[in-house]
């Protein structure tokens, strides 16, 4: 299989060069494995290895030999491996020395020392559209940071085409599979998440038939705001089902310890008038093609059904902004008032620096964006915070340009870091 460059690899280097031994942490398949040979000069698969149990009850540090950058790969299938790679780090008093991948957070229980000041952390992600090669990159967020505006770009993108890189995803080892195979190997992710993973990940049984109920109920309302008790009364209206806010909340925190669900946080900013700031997180897959396979959709039925293609496209760029806000030192964030007002993503750099975005699959809601984002601007207490750099709209058609407001007008097919 082609290895294909990611955006991280800059933040791997650096961190290598920092620290004595980095983490790599992301979801299943999402290619940490792949990426972390690009730097490793031995390699130590420690879920696969049926060794590895008998040599950690002799001598632990003999799987800490080896050329250097070492990879641990799976490093949480031996949690104990952590405290030795930080006594390690500690005793060689040099940097690069270990790189940990892993697809799931040790349970809780396990007793794991901090890694403060030995450990650096890189978060990865399903691919984006400017690693696969589907984004020029032409709208880059570094620029809309510094305030540039955009020249005008064309590049061809229908719905169709984009709907269909929906459902496929970003996962590496599907990029140049069929668009059947793909679905069908999707599919096969969600029951392996909700027959096996789920209950493996702190060895507590769950029942897999309520794990799909619930993945079912966050893909229907993927991208909005919706609490544990919107997602308790969605089960019991769509799925005749009773799933318990206990139990819901035990399931999602196994599901982000699996690094499969992911909340987006509200931006914390100061605003001139007296409407209250909503708090609550939007929340997505780890990628949008996961809600697809969790309903069992296919092309077909999402483009019958435009108005949740949207959604879908919101999520979908919110997962690409997160990985090119990262690239830039910065987070992503929504925003929400107590009028309804909202912004579907703000990125914010350490420094201060920000832009906002609207995200619309179609040209026809263009100007609504527009107007969202000029009334965001106008309630925003700039005696507290920076102007924004940039207002702008993420559009699902081939052009990007600068509107006679200022306002950027980017094709996904143009986003990139």
């Amino acid at each position: 299989m082609n290895y294909y460059s990611r955006v991280i690899e800059k933040e791997i280097e650096r961190k290598l060069n920092a620290s004595g031994a980095v983490l790599i942490k992301g979801p299943k398949s999402c290619g940490k494995t792949e990426t972390a040979k690009q730097f490793a000069k031995s390699i130590l698969l420690v879920d696969r290895d049926e060794q590895i149990p008998v040599i950690m009850q002799i001598d632990p540090k003999i799987l800490l030999s080896g050329a250097t950058p070492r990879l641990l790969d799976e490093w949480q299938e031996q949690p104990k491996l952590w405290n030795y790679v930080r006594h390690e780090v500690d005793d060689r008093k040099e940097k690069g020395q270990f790189v940990l991948t892993g697809s799931a957070n040790p349970d809780e229980n396990v007793k794991l020392h901090s890694g403060a000041g030995r450990f650096t952390v890189v978060e990865m992600q399903t691919m984006s559209w400017q690693e696969m090669g589907y984004s020029s990159g032409h709208g880059s967020i570094e620029q809309l940071l510094k305030g540039n505006t955009i020249s005008f770009y064309n590049t061809e993108l229908t719905l169709e085409l984009i709907i269909e890189r929906m459902i496929k995803g970003g996962w590496p080892a599907l990029l140049n599979m069929s668009l059947e195979d793909a679905i069908l190997l999707n599919r096969a992710y969600i029951d392996l998440l909700a027959d096996i993973d789920m209950s493996r990940v702190s060895a507590v049984k769950r029942d897999p038939q309520k794990v799909r109920t619930l993945l079912r109920s966050i893909a229907r309302n993927v991208a909005t705001l919706v609490d544990n008790t919107t997602l308790e009364k969605d089960i019991k209206k769509v799925e005749d089902a009773d799933l318990s806010r206990p139990t819901i909340i035990d399931y999602l925190d196994a599901l982000s310890r699996l690094m499969i669900f992911e909340e987006q946080p509200a931006f914390n900013t100061h605003i001139r008038s007296a409407n209250s700031l909503r708090k609550s997180a939007k929340r997505h897959f780890c990628d949008v093609s996961l809600a697809v396979a969790a309903l069992k959709l296919n092309k077909e039925a999402l483009m019958n059904d435009l108005k949740y293609c949207g959604f879908l496209f919101e999520s979908l760029v919110y997962h690409d902004l997160k990985m090119y806000a990262r690239a830039n030192d910065a987070e992503i964030s929504h925003y929400r008032d107590s009028t309804g007002l909202e912004i579907d993503a703000v990125v914010q750099q350490s420094g201060g620096a920000w832009a906002a975005f609207e995200v619309k699959l179609g040209i026809g809601m263009h100007d609504e964006a527009a107007k969202n984002l000029l009334k965001f601007n106008s309630v925003i207490d700039y005696t507290k915070i920076s102007k924004p750099s940039s207002l702008n709209i993420i559009t699902g058609t081939g052009m990007s340009y600068t509107r006679p407001d200022g306002i950027n007008v980017i094709s996904v097919a143009s986003l990139g870091k």
